[in-house]
């Protein structure tokens, strides 16, 4: 049986409601991201069906009628239950094609996961990923709240609360412009490094984390601040190309400016800044499912790295 004909533009209800909602057509319409004609058109025509007013209108605004407030609450129960359903056959339709929820560090997102995915695709086609690019920190607290499923962070710490395995290495790097002093040392030592305001992630980058653990290990008391902290590697290795300041980032990021010569390495002394890039999960709750099979991709290329 087909529905009647004046109940079966829910689409046109859900205007009216944003309507009575917030007091005015134009508002209404930014709403829906659509122009103020189409929705009072929409409002005309609904109008038109159903026989009477829906709305008395007024330099102060766009109210319901008496009988526009019974229309709204009877079209609200309809559009709730309308998007009960929308969300229930996203449920199923997740439920059937799988889905993945991945947060990462910014080097593991950028130059590592790529070619993870990849190879899950191949054995999990039908496989979505929703991937989240943070810091460390922010990877760690999307894991504890539940909002991923499996994290990769490269900080030098994993709290109790979670679980962890390593899947890969990788070293920092301190990297100037060509034009930089440094570009023509054989080295300098952590203290110099230490004393020198650099280029910076924001505060919670596993990379800026790590190296600040690496320095106060060598027996550095002080650390300069940042002369600027930016949210964007690859802003950094621009920023540190036209000479600003050096910077230390990871191996990984760099590689490519290293090789065609738009960044120049700076062996540090007696630092080591060697890190591991690590999987975490809630403890005591291994991955299942994709994520499983994500850890499991990601583990066999880094053995077969070493």
């Amino acid at each position: 049986m087909p529905l009647p004909a004046r109940v079966a533009d829910l689409a046109s209800y859900d205007v009216v409601l944003s309507v009575a909602e917030l007091g005015s057509m134009g508002r209404a319409a930014a709403a829906h991201g659509v122009s103020q004609a189409a929705v009072s058109a929409r409002v005309r025509a609904l109008e038109s069906a159903l026989g009477f007013t829906l709305f008395e209108r007024s330099p102060q605004g766009t109210r319901l009628t008496e009988a526009g407030g019974l229309v709204a609450d009877w079209a609200r129960s309809a559009i709730d239950a309308a998007w009960a359903m929308e969300e229930g056959v996203a449920a199923l339709r997740a439920e059937h094609t799988g889905r993945l929820r991945v947060a990462a560090s910014h080097t593991v997102a950028e130059y590592l996961l790529p070619r993870w995915l990849v190879s899950l695709r191949s054995e999990l086609p039908d496989t979505s990923v929703a991937l989240s690019t943070r810091n460390s920190t922010d990877v760690a607290d999307d894991i504890r709240r539940g909002a991923a499923d499996i994290g990769f962070v490269e900080g030098p710490e994993i709290r109790d609360d979670l679980d962890s395995q390593v899947v890969a290495r990788d070293r920092l790097t301190l990297v100037v412009s060509p034009g930089h002093p440094w570009a023509r040392r054989h080295g300098i030592d952590a203290a110099r490094l230490a004393g020198t305001a650099l280029l910076t992630r924001e505060a919670g980058s596993g990379t800026r984390e790590f190296l600040e653990r690496a320095l106060r290990s060598a027996g550095v008391e002080t650390i300069a601040h940042p002369v600027l902290e930016l949210a964007s590697t690859t802003a950094i290795k621009g920023a540190v190309a036209d000479g600003v300041a050096p910077a230390v980032l990871s191996s990984l990021a760099v590689a490519g400016e290293l090789a065609a010569g738009t960044l120049v390495t700076v062996p540090i002394r007696k630092l080591s800044l060697d890190r591991r890039l690590t999987a975490i999960w809630p403890r005591g709750r291994p991955p299942d499912g994709a994520a499983a099979a994500l850890l499991r991709r990601a583990s066999t290329r880094s053995e077969r790295r070493r």
